[in-house]
């Protein structure tokens, strides 16, 4: 079920790529980590990082049994889908959905047809690491409903959530909380501001029959965070604070803290390059002396040895003591330069 695109033409740079072999390059570095994950009942991951592996802009996924193409820099050829195509069905023989997110925002911007678009739209399941998760490959967001390299994290919290209380901000479709809750959790919050990634992260606690410890506030996290830490709510300059829900101070065990990138709202910026501690600060409020919060920073030109010593400064300015340290590192699906991924997570033990 290949997709049409919005162009057939090849850019000179796409055109020189022998898409062949570096799928095929792809394929054999991951050997490993396929059989460990389907050993593990793992049936979606990436199969092709293309800024690492040769072909820069082009992602290539397994969504449980689909291929997920995503071409940002370029539009793909039919001809070059077709080349694609034939490495993907040897590896195994599913339908194939191509975004083309090379356009301003990087919006969805080809047409899927008749079955296609059917196929694309609906509500799949897959597993990652036996737990069940909701997915469909084109929405009324632009991302798929479960980013991929964050693995490790889920991975990470399942095994440390036994019997502990867990907040999970910027939940999206709560991945991170679904994982605390197979892990045993005796109770999740999970924060974020979209109805629609909720409803997705509700779905999931019942595909894994976790829902009756699973939380779901719809609430921007600056409010949620300092009603939690019990700090003033407050706002930005001038601005009118929206509505929010009502929150009692409460700490938590395991406290998971993933923001985007940069994102304002009435009640303050999120900007992970310049004010990483503006939402690092309450969130280690809301962390109970010997609790861990896991850190997420996915911004390349961060390095992370100096966002570390950054966060380290913050928590020893409120009186508190890192006592331990780990970085999580994605997995071999995601190469990187140098082992140096955009995408850094560590998870700091606070007294």
């Amino acid at each position: 079920m290949t997709t049409p695109t919005s162009a057939s033409i090849a850019t000179p740079e796409q055109a020189a790529i022998d898409f062949t072999q570096v799928l095929a390059d792809a394929f054999t570095q991951r050997e490993d980590f396929f059989a460990h994950a389907k050993q593990h009942n793992t049936d979606c991951y990436r199969v092709f990082h293309g800024t690492v592996e040769g072909a820069n802009g082009l992602n290539i996924d397994r969504y449980g049994d689909a291929w997920l193409v995503q071409s940002f820099h370029e539009t793909l050829s039919e001809q070059q889908l077709a080349q694609i195509s034939q490495v993907l069905i040897k590896h195994g023989d599913f339908p194939l959905v191509y975004n083309d997110r090379s356009q301003k925002n990087s919006r969805v911007a080809n047409n899927l047809v008749n079955e296609a678009q059917d196929y694309a739209m609906s509500e799949q399941v897959m597993h990652e690491n036996g737990i069940a998760f909701t997915t469909k490959l084109r929405h009324e967001g632009q991302d798929p409903l479960l980013f991929l390299d964050m693995r490790i994290g889920r991975e990470y919290v399942r095994l440390h959530s036994n019997n502990k209380t867990v907040l999970n901000l910027f939940s999206y479709t709560c991945g991170i909380g679904t994982a605390a809750a197979v892990g045993g959790a005796k109770r999740v919050m999970n924060v974020d501001f979209s109805s629609f990634a909720l409803a997705a992260g509700q779905k999931n606690a019942a595909l894994n029959q976790v829902d009756s410890v699973c939380e779901f506030v719809q609430s921007d996290a600056f409010p949620a965070l300092r009603q939690l830490a019990g700090l003033p709510v407050g706002g930005r300059r001038n601005q009118k604070l929206p509505k929010f829900p009502k929150l009692a101070k409460t700490t938590f065990d395991l406290v998971f803290l993933d923001p985007p990138r940069f994102a304002k709202s009435a009640f303050g910026v999120v900007d992970l390059i310049n004010d990483y501690q503006g939402l690092f600060k309450p969130a280690m409020l809301t962390t109970k002396s010997g609790g861990t919060i896991v850190c997420c920073n996915n911004v390349a030109k961060v390095e992370r040895q100096s966002w570390l010593d950054s966060l380290v400064r913050c928590v020893e300015k409120q009186g508190r003591k890192v006592t331990h340290f780990e970085w999580l590192d994605c997995h071999q699906d995601f190469p990187a330069f140098d082992d140096n991924h955009p995408l850094k997570i560590v998870a700091l033990s606070i007294d």
